[in-house]
């Protein structure tokens, strides 16, 4: 059931050096900068984006990602959730408007996978970038890169999946949509919506808890991938893995690296979900055709570099 989470609305990503990641995401990625604040922090944002931001840089000794952000559909909503979070056994954090410039208050939580996540309501919105809202062009020129058009979703290693579901789907209103199960039952992945995307967040089983695995920018055609693998090769940036498709989602992908060390990927295509969709599940010792459906073979780098 929906709760009035609608979409992710930012990801705070640590890096070493600010003047080589704004670098990478504004030059390469072609994500906007936006802002900066007096912490030193630079706030992004894909062109299709209608608020201010959903990227923020903060320069750190440690790379791996801060925390991800939800926004819901009003103040409301927040409140009511928020309590929801307490019932079920979460510690919340509330912060204050304008600790991110720009937004409103954030309530925050942990997930039992450790990772923080926050609610909110209200950002400046500075609508679509280069193009506006009233009789809008179909593209605006100045894009730089890979020319993203938004932040998508965000995948995370930690351990308590089920539990980990059940905040999710439970308390804001997520359903999943896709899962890996072993051969005893234990779901090892999952693909999780609260939209009509494949996905909004994800989660890999893993012992360690709160890693970063990627966070995914949205391109339009496949061609778009291409380019980007151009673009990955002209630079000498970090390349994981593709250009390449999934099974899961069946998304068109290629992964690189930030200079700090932190995945990417940028992807178009994909599955759509709608609440009376069963999941789709795949068996763990299909995970190489399930996430790189071409080569069917898992790339040890794939599934060992996290953040």
């Amino acid at each position: 059931m929906k709760k009035g989470v609608m979409r992710p609305g930012h990801v705070q990503i640590r890096v070493l050096d600010m003047d080589e990641a704004v670098k990478h995401y504004v030059d390469l990625l072609g994500l906007i900068e936006m802002d900066r604040d007096d912490q030193g922090r630079v706030y992004l944002k894909g062109w299709t984006e209608v608020d201010k931001f959903s990227v923020v840089l903060r320069e750190a000794d440690e790379a791996g990602m801060d925390f991800m952000g939800f926004k819901c559909l009003s103040e409301e909503v927040v409140d009511s959730l928020r309590a929801e979070l307490v019932a079920f056994g979460c510690e919340v954090e509330d912060i204050p408007a304008g600790d991110l410039k720009d937004c409103g208050r954030r309530v925050r939580f942990v997930a039992p996978t450790g990772h923080a996540f926050e609610l909110f309501a209200t950002k400046e919105q500075t609508g679509k970038w280069g193009v506006g809202n009233h009789n809008p062009e179909a593209w605006p020129r100045g894009l730089k890169g890979m020319q993203a058009t938004r932040f998508d979703h965000c995948l995370l290693y930690g351990p308590n999946l089920d539990r980990t579901l059940e905040l999710f789907r439970d308390v804001l209103g997520f359903d999943l949509a896709e899962q890996v199960m072993t051969p005893d039952g234990k779901r090892v992945g999952q693909f999780l919506t609260v939209s009509m995307k494949a996905h909004d967040v994800a989660f890999i089983d893993h012992p360690e808890p709160g890693k970063f695995h990627h966070a995914s920018f949205f391109l339009e055609t496949w061609n778009d991938v291409l380019k980007a693998a151009d673009l990955i090769s002209m630079t000498d940036t970090s390349i994981d893995i593709g250009p390449t498709r999934h099974g899961l989602t069946h998304g068109q992908t290629i992964y690189f690296f930030d200079p700090s060390g932190n995945r990417n990927e940028v992807f178009c295509g994909g599955d759509y979900h709608y609440p009376d969709h069963e999941p789709v599940t795949w068996d763990a010792g299909e995970l190489g055709k399930a996430i790189f459906y071409h080569d069917r073979q898992l790339n040890e780098r794939f599934l060992s570099v996290l953040t």
